[in-house]
Formats: structure tokens, sequence, C-alpha cells
């Protein structure tokens, strides 16, 4: 069998920890591959973990093919949806996705802006439905299920870190509030930080938030901070009403009660 490898699409996946992946290998290995590899063409789209360690191990597995696309664009979209449903994916990564899939959709826009005598697609190829275009940074970060600070952040640490800093903030060494402080610091300082460990990236973190506290109004400083918090309040809050409302939705499935309130 013919399985292709979309290193794009591969990326969109966090790697698994070494306990987790030892943890994936001891269930492969015990149980064999009980959910199917799911397939675009021979595209691998779905899995690929799984399918590391199967052929690693000589594991059979089975494959199913989606054919539910039109695009390697739909694809992607498809790949980013379903991890930001996951609960295990890290704001982080959410908030990657999240812009990636704003990306992907605001150049989707403007292409068919740029076509505006092209036939619209028979109904039998509108496998995927449309995805609204994201106009603004609370729409993506209603999507992360973040605050809309907090993408903003995301978005310096892809435009200014170092990938050393990068993986730190990825693997959870750092927060990414540290790290978009961290991000506004030459390459080098950086890349010492990090080699540091994290009392030295804190420490880098913090010196950065200081100078810019010195440099503003004692005014602005303190709405700054405020509107942080509020900001901060605003994603838990979403957060605690997306796990209820997931909690109520396993209660009714499992036949239970609804929870008191």
């Amino acid at each position: 069998m013919n399985i292709t490898i979309n290193e794009e699409l591969r990326s969109f996946i966090d790697p698994l920890t070494a306990n987790e992946h030892a943890a994936l290998e001891r269930s492969l290995l015990a149980e064999g591959c009980r959910d199917a590899l799911v397939l675009w063409g021979d595209v691998l789209i779905d899995g690929h973990n799984r399918y590391d360690i199967c052929t690693r191990h000589g594991i059979e597995f089975r494959t199913v093919q989606n054919t539910n696309f039109n695009s390697i664009d739909d694809v992607m979209l498809w790949v980013i949806d379903n991890h930001l449903a996951r609960r295990s994916v890290s704001d982080y990564q959410r908030g990657v996705l999240a812009l990636r899939k704003k990306d992907i959709v605001t150049a989707r826009v403007a292409q068919r802006a740029a076509e505006p005598e092209a036939k619209a697609a028979p109904e039998a190829e509108k496998k995927v439905p449309e995805s609204p275009p994201w106009n603004t940074r609370e729409d993506v970060a209603k999507a992360a299920r973040v605050s809309s600070n907090t993408i903003s952040q995301i978005e310096r640490i892809q435009k200014a870190a170092t990938p050393q800093l990068v993986e730190a903030v990825r693997s959870g060494t750092i927060s990414i509030n540290a790290a978009a402080n961290v991000a506004s610091l030459p390459e080098s300082v950086q890349i010492a930080a990090v080699a540091g460990g994290r009392k030295e990236l804190q420490q880098a973190a913090r010196q950065v938030r200081e100078q810019k506290a010195a440099a503003r109004p004692p005014k602005e400083s303190a709405q700054d901070e405020a509107g942080e918090l509020r900001a901060q309040v605003a994603a838990l809050r979403q957060k605690v009403d997306t796990l209820t409302q997931e909690n109520a939705e396993l209660r009714e499935k499992l036949g239970l009660p609804a929870a008191d309130q």
C-alpha cells in the first residue's frame, strides 16, 4: 500500500511526549491498531503516530478513504478543525492552528474575489461546507478558545521567536505571555535564555516587562494590566462554558441526569 506523508499536514500535529508515545506504542503492541487510518487518495490525513509505530513494528492496520474534499486546502481545514476540537491540544497549538485556518480561509476568499466570472461549482462538487471569512482577531480567538490578547501574543511569537523559543513554549517550558516578551529580544539572547532553562527564560521575560512598564506612563501601564486580566478572565469563562457543555452532552449520551448548576 502506497501511503504519502504530507509534511505540512503533519506539522499541524504536536509531537507526542515521550510518555504519550510509549503509552500508544504499548497499546498498539498489545491490542493492535483498532482505529483505521484516514486517507485522501494516498495522502495520510489522520493517524500519523499510529502509522509510524505500526510500520516500525510490522503491526497490521486498516485504512479508510475520506472523499469529501476538493483540494488540499479542504483537507487542511478538516485536519485543523479536528485538532481544534480536542481538549488535549495546548492553548499555544490551538492558537497556531486557528491562525493557520485564518490564512487558508483568507487566501481562498481573495482568490475567489479575483475570479468574479468563475462559474459556481456544481452542487455535487460542494462536498465541504464553506468556512465563513474571519475578519477579526476575536474570530480567531473564539475558534482557539483563548483570549484575543493571547492570539496577539502568539502572532508575535510566530514572527520573532527563534525555533528554540518556539519549542520552549510548545513544550510548556515557558508561558505564551512570557515567550511573547522574550521574542522581542535579539536572537542570540533568546537562544541563550532557552539554553539557561525555565528560570533564565522567566528572568528574561520579567526584565522585558519591567522595561516596558518603565517606558509607559503609570496610568497607561495600569490600564494595560487591567485589560490583560479582563482578557484572561474572559478566556477562562469561555473554557468553563465549553467544558460545561461537553459534560452535559456526555451525561446525556450516558443517560445520566443533568448535573446540578
